[in-house]
């Protein structure tokens, strides 16, 4: 049967709920996990101009049809493979898609969306905004004066992805046990991570530092002048705030206006970056569990809601619950439906639902969250996003800890962040033995870049509010906008959100300093 458009509600809140973070990325839907290793044979030129072709299938694919009054057309723009040696001619090609309205009317020029991750795919982002406001997409405002082009960072989706972890590794690591006490469990995990890295490290090798924030972004400017924009529109969310910071420190005068929702703080270590999470999620969970007590009607767990899932966990740890299957939902996948959850204040009740439901001897609704995140197919396969995240954020960092600190990190923060503390902690093992050279990220200001507007949501447990003002004050033309809600992101979620924001990309007006928009 087909999907009918209301099915975009909750595709888009997959596509969107996509951490910035050092350890724990999320999912962006995306239907090319299979792709091989990265070549350069047959990368398309774009002579400066980008080729498009009709592309229907992309909405169709995920939800059934395409946004009543949208065109969608695709294309791929070659770039080297290292900025730094562009000679050479090995190249990597960037998928776009190019969505306009009929009802376009005084084009403004492109709108550049990149969804975080990093993995996530642009390209899907584009095409689930597309079915507008009514589904919370883009308001109608943006998409008749903007063509919205979507696009697929290098090695994510469909731009030569990374594709090097086995669907059983992946299997296990998810999981794996968050906090694994004893020594013994410690090493299984740290095994497990060098045996990824290994893998990873024999298929790419040298490219590997290739797969770079700094890289990425500079393919960006391919990409504006490939859609033919003399300056550009940019909309990044979480780990796309990181993207477009690096963009507006490298091309600072080549932008017109830029969002950045969801922000990352380029001046933390990769330590930092890691522990805010940390405090941002178990902030997050606080606020879940205060949800339960004050609606209890929709709350099945509202008695005791951290206990319950604390209570969850420790089960899982000696008596996990078979899923349909054959899976079993050990503790490792029942903290991973706990974090899926936290993106959204709409997943709180399916939290406990399926805590609820666990209890019961039913793991379909941990399943269900865990494998939303995971991006685990029902054959058990899965996309590229956490292959990509990985490569990507390790690629980026120079100060992992060793695994020695981590160990030390895992202990301490079980302390200050019971419930996340302590998984934050080991999720840093997979950068602690990652075989690849490093690019870092610069992390100054924007010196001759136009006003940038940096949203920032109370709530956010991936990408805390603290970091909004961080952000706008490293670039030196922040503005910081607040959002006083729940969840991942901002923009489109309010009234006050769409009209600041899109005040912003379609006149330039700056929002006011200080607007602060109520959750409702």
């Amino acid at each position: 049967m087909q999907r009918r458009p209301r099915s975009v509600i909750a595709v888009l809140a997959a596509v969107l709920t996509v951490a910035a973070g050092c350890t724990v990325p999320t999912f962006a839907p995306n239907g090319s996990s299979e792709a091989g290793p990265v070549t350069s044979s047959g990368a398309p030129a774009t002579n400066g101009t980008a080729d498009w072709q009709p592309c229907p299938d992309v909405p169709k694919d995920l939800v059934g049809q395409t946004a009543p009054g949208m065109t969608y057309d695709c294309a791929k723009v070659s770039v080297p493979r290292d900025w730094n040696d562009q000679n050479n001619g090995e190249t990597y090609s960037i998928a776009m898609i190019r969505i306009r309205s009929s009802k376009q009317s005084g084009r403004i020029g492109s709108l550049l969306l990149n969804p975080g991750g990093p993995g996530g795919s642009g390209v899907e982002l584009a095409a689930i905004l597309s079915f507008g406001e009514a589904f919370g997409g883009l308001p109608t405002e943006i998409t008749n004066r903007f063509d919205i082009i979507g696009f697929d960072p290098r090695g994510v989706g469909r731009s030569d992805p990374v594709k090097c972890i086995s669907p059983a590794d992946q299997d296990a690591s998810f999981g794996a046990p968050p906090d694994p006490r004893s020594l013994a469990e410690f090493d299984k995990l740290v095994t497990l991570n060098k045996r990824i890295a290994s893998e990873c490290g024999a298929k790419y090798g040298d490219q590997l530092p290739f797969f770079s924030t700094e890289q990425a972004a500079r393919d960006m400017d391919s990409l504006r002048q490939a859609v033919g924009d003399e300056k550009l529109s940019y909309l990044g969310y979480s780990y796309g705030t990181l993207l477009g910071a690096t963009y507006a420190q490298l091309f600072p005068k080549n932008i017109r206006a830029m969002v950045l929702d969801g922000a990352v703080d380029p001046k933390q270590n990769f330590v930092e970056g890691s522990e805010t999470q940390a405090k941002g999620f178990e902030r997050a969970f606080t606020n879940f569990t205060n949800w339960c007590k004050a609606t209890p009607d929709k709350c099945p767990i509202a008695a005791g809601a951290r206990k319950a899932v604390t209570e969850a966990l420790a089960t899982a740890t000696t008596k996990p619950v078979a899923g349909a299957d054959g899976r079993k939902a050990t503790s490792g996948w029942v903290f991973y439906a706990v974090i899926s959850s936290l993106y959204t204040e709409s997943g709180w009740a399916k939290l406990a639902d399926a805590i609820a439901e666990l209890k019961q001897g039913n793991a379909k609704g941990v399943f269900t969250l865990a494998d939303q995140y995971a991006e685990r197919k029902p054959d058990g396969t899965y996309s590229n996003l956490f292959d990509a995240n990985m490569a990507v954020n390790c690629a980026d960092t120079d100060d992992a800890p060793t695994i020695d600190e981590v160990r030390r990190l895992q202990g301490e923060w079980r302390q200050k962040y019971p419930m996340f503390g302590a998984a934050l902690a080991t999720g840093m093992l997979s950068c602690a033995v990652w075989p690849g050279k490093r690019d870092p990220y610069p992390a100054g200001a924007a010196t001759g870049a136009p006003p940038i507007v940096v949203v920032g949501t109370t709530g956010d447990p991936a990408t805390p509010y603290e970091n909004t003002a961080d952000l706008a004050s490293m670039l030196g033309v922040g503005q910081v906008l607040t959002w006083e809600g729940e969840g991942h992101t901002a923009y489109p979620s309010t009234p006050c959100i769409v009209k600041a924001v899109d005040g912003y990309l379609i006149d330039l007006k700056v929002p006011q300093e200080g607007l602060r928009c109520p959750a409702k």
